[in-house]
């Protein structure tokens, strides 16, 4: 399982978070969310590979020997072509990683969001195993939106990412799955949010962004 986790330039991403720390360290705060998102996708049972797709420098230098892969790539239209490029990059002849990392044209991708800081490793396994190789999604919290979306086995991802997705790619023939798992279901768009998530219990560059704006 490759997963692709696509992310705006970090002073334009979450802006409906903005007020949750100072607005000089919202920047850092969206870093941090990734941080905490792709970490704990690392250590996810049936994850080989992460590929963070980006358009700010200040990211792949944060992920500078995590093992997580980054691509700077700007002028994207959007979230769903950041997707589908990070698909055909892990999928194509534009992968120059090497042996450590083979091209599996026959491989499952899948699209991971950016902003799960209390993500837990044995939930994202758990929602690959139930998907147990069908295209799947699993929903956000309140069900509308799409915080994991995986493709079958050597198909395309075809990404539907946007307003009410989760009936998107319901559309596109996914099966829902995760719907028990707290963790990967808790994305951060609101200060509402932060606080859902951090009663999962949040990673730890989320929790020390979060205590130092707090002043604890």
């Amino acid at each position: 399982m490759d997963l692709v986790v696509p992310i705006k330039r970090l002073d334009r991403a979450k802006s409906r978070l903005r007020g949750a720390v100072p607005a000089y360290e919202h920047a850092d705060l969206v870093l941090a969310l990734l941080l905490d998102t792709v970490t704990a996708a690392a250590q996810a049972d049936g994850v080989r590979r992460i590929l963070v797709v980006c358009e700010d420098e200040r990211i792949p230098a944060a992920l500078a020997g995590t093992g997580v892969e980054c691509v700077d790539k700007r002028g994207l239209p959007g979230l769903n072509a950041a997707l589908a490029f990070g698909a055909a990059y892990l999928r194509g002849p534009n992968d120059t990683v090497g042996a450590e990392h083979p091209r599996t044209p026959n491989g499952t991708v899948g699209a991971l969001q950016a902003d799960l800081p209390a993500l837990r490793p044995a939930d994202l396994s758990a929602a690959i195993e139930e998907a147990a190789g069908r295209r799947a999604y699993c929903a956000d919290r309140p069900g509308t939106g799409t915080t994991l979306l995986l493709a079958a086995p050597g198909e395309p991802l075809h990404p539907r990412f946007g307003r009410r997705s989760a009936d998107a790619h319901v559309a596109s023939g996914a099966v829902r799955v995760g719907g028990s798992l707290a963790s990967l279901r808790c994305d951060v768009d609101t200060e509402s949010d932060l606080a859902v998530a951090a009663e999962i219990g949040l990673g730890k560059f989320t929790l020390a962004r979060t205590t130092a704006a707090s002043g604890g």
